[in-house]
């Protein structure tokens, strides 16, 4: 099983019912074909760069997951059918990606915080 991180980014019109909704569909999809989760990340409300179907705005979601090579194309079309989904990008994570994020998720410091002025 390869590490994977799908960051999601979905339409700003959702209800925090609906956005907890498509979170828990492709977190089932992801473990219903084998697959783990290893941990999510819902960034919320952010600004877009650039417009995306006349939004400036979007929810974004980030999730770590293991699985088979050959899922990620199931998990695309299911992206790409929902209509909820202006954008998706999954990419696979080397060994120093998945030890950054540990590390980042359990509070070690990686090196990049940025400098607390007193």
């Amino acid at each position: 099983m390869n590490n994977y991180e799908l960051m999601v980014i979905f339409t700003p019109v959702l209800s925090e019912e609906d956005f907890k909704a498509s979170q828990k569909k492709f977190l089932d999809l992801i473990t219903d074909n084998g697959g783990e989760v290893v941990s999510t990340n819902p960034w919320g409300l952010k600004s877009l760069a650039y417009p995306i179907q006349k939004k400036t705005t979007a929810i974004y979601w980030v999730a770590e997951f293991k699985g088979q090579p050959d899922f990620n194309e199931k998990l695309k079309i299911q992206l790409l059918r929902d209509e909820q989904v202006l954008r998706h990008m999954i990419t696979k994570l080397d060994k120093y990606a998945v030890e950054y994020n540990q590390r980042k998720r359990s509070g070690v410091p990686t090196g990049n915080e940025k400098a607390v002025e007193a």
